[in-house]
């Protein structure tokens, strides 16, 4: 179209808006606030949109309602939006029932009402609204506002999977994945993953890549699976973050590179990731792509270690069982310890057994260490095992058997512990 004809579109336009002609309205809203061949006017395009929902122009009033809801152009208002969205959905604009769904869903303008919100998804989803569709399904699968039904809730998500809803692709494939709502089938889980990764969804991304590294639904290929995780990870998915970080510092499919590792831990373990925070410490620890850093190391610790990660509370047990990159506190090193004995860690429960034996933050109790020993050396821990055969060796904390303390000797022997082996040796020497 050219100038001067849209030049005559506007006037045209202007005349029918002023002479009261809600459409003209609408169109004439429109035109100011995208700015087609003139110059982009907010405060009018408001003006003429609020002129046309003032006479029920339903699509005028639901983007009224957004103007409130996002504050552009207007002053923010969540109760005004939501009286805009009413209206407007009432009159069945599907975008404004979802709208109004969702603003029912979290109270935004309006009082909670999750009974509400699921009348208003489902009026728009019954329109075929791919974003009221995945809503639905989401009701569906956690039980807010329906009763909880998998099934129905793969329904909708597929329904809207279909309109090609990456979000709900999402969440189909995972469905899919782990058998929730329809049988368990990995390769329409990396199917839909696949679908949803397609358009750039970071938790498809991530979960297509581990369906690459472990062979679930496609043939195992680690090669793969790296370039998938890094998509993710450019986005700020932390579990990809992770998964990378572990590639390079093994050279899993790309070049080790320690440095690259660390950098991938960083990212993840200040999101909260508490393998990537334990990872990272193990860095600073021992100056993997990193100067070496004992307190920044046990800072990381502690950050995985409060977070429940076993590995990370026993290592921040020896730290300050050691006094590395923290004040020397034996009593402090027995609650991490105890922490991550909870979790059946078997090196936390051999050193919880050592702090009992020696008296080291706690009163001295042989019977207790033996306890711990035991713990231990049923998992397999050697030196665990040699511990308890010394045990039962000397009568310590359990009654004395020589048969019990050659039987946990001889464990920790098979696995070349060392101080097992020179003991046996010993006995034998003395029985010759």
């Amino acid at each position: 179209m050219s100038n001067e004809n849209l030049k005559d579109e506007l006037a045209q336009l202007k005349r029918k808006a002023q002479h009261g002609d809600a459409e003209a309205q609408f169109q004439l809203s429109r035109y100011c606030y995208n700015g087609d061949m003139t110059v982009q006017d907010i405060p009018k395009a408001i003006e003429w949109c609020q002129k046309a929902a003032e006479q029920g122009h339903a699509e005028a009033q639901c983007i009224l309602g957004c103007f409130y809801l996002t504050g552009n152009g207007v002053e923010k208002d969540p109760a005004k939006a939501a009286q805009w969205f009413q209206k407007a959905a009432e009159q069945g604009e599907v975008d404004a029932q979802f709208q109004l769904g969702w603003c029912y869903t979290n109270g935004n303008g309006i009082e909670q009402d999750l009974d509400k919100a699921i009348e208003w998804f489902q009026k728009a989803a019954e329109q075929e609204d791919a974003d009221a569709q995945f809503h639905l399904g989401l009701c569906y699968a956690d039980g807010n506002g329906v009763e909880q039904d998998p099934a129905k809730a793969v329904e909708w998500f597929r329904k809207a999977a279909e309109q090609e809803n990456a979000d709900a692709q999402f969440q189909l494939g995972c469905c899919y994945d782990h058998g929730t709502g329809v049988e368990c089938d990995s390769a329409k889980a990396v199917k839909w993953y696949q679908k949803a990764a397609e358009q750039g969804l970071s938790e498809a991304q991530y979960n297509l890549g581990c369906c690459y590294a472990h062979g679930d639904g496609v043939e195992q290929d680690l090669a793969k699976a790296v370039p998938w995780w890094h998509k993710a990870a450019e986005q700020g998915n932390a579990a990809a973050q992770y998964n990378l970080g572990v590639c390079y510092e093994n050279g899993n499919c790309v070049t080790q590179d320690l440095a690259k590792a660390v950098e991938w831990y960083q990212k993840a373990a200040e999101q909260g990731d508490a393998d990537a925070q334990f990872n990272l410490a193990q860095c600073y620890e021992g100056g993997n792509g990193v100067e070496q850093d004992p307190a920044k190391a046990a800072e990381w610790y502690l950050k995985a270690a409060e977070q429940g990660e076993a590995n990370a509370q026993f290592y921040l047990g020896c730290c300050y069982d050691s006094g590395y990159g923290v004040e020397q506190d034996p009593a402090k090193a027995v609650e991490w310890y105890r922490k991550s004995t909870k979790q059946g860690f078997a090196k936390a429960q051999y050193n919880l057994g050592c702090c009992y034996d020696n008296g080291n933050g706690v009163e001295q109790d042989p019977a207790k260490a033996a306890e711990w020993f035991q713990k231990a050396a049923e998992q397999g821990l050697p030196e665990a095992q040699y511990s308890l055969g010394v045990c039962y060796a000397n009568g310590d904390g359990v009654e004395p058997d020589f048969d019990k303390a050659v039987e946990w000797l001889q464990k920790a022997a098979d696995q070349g512990d060392e101080d097992a082996l020179e003991l046996l040796e010993e006995w034998d020497a003395e029985e010759d």
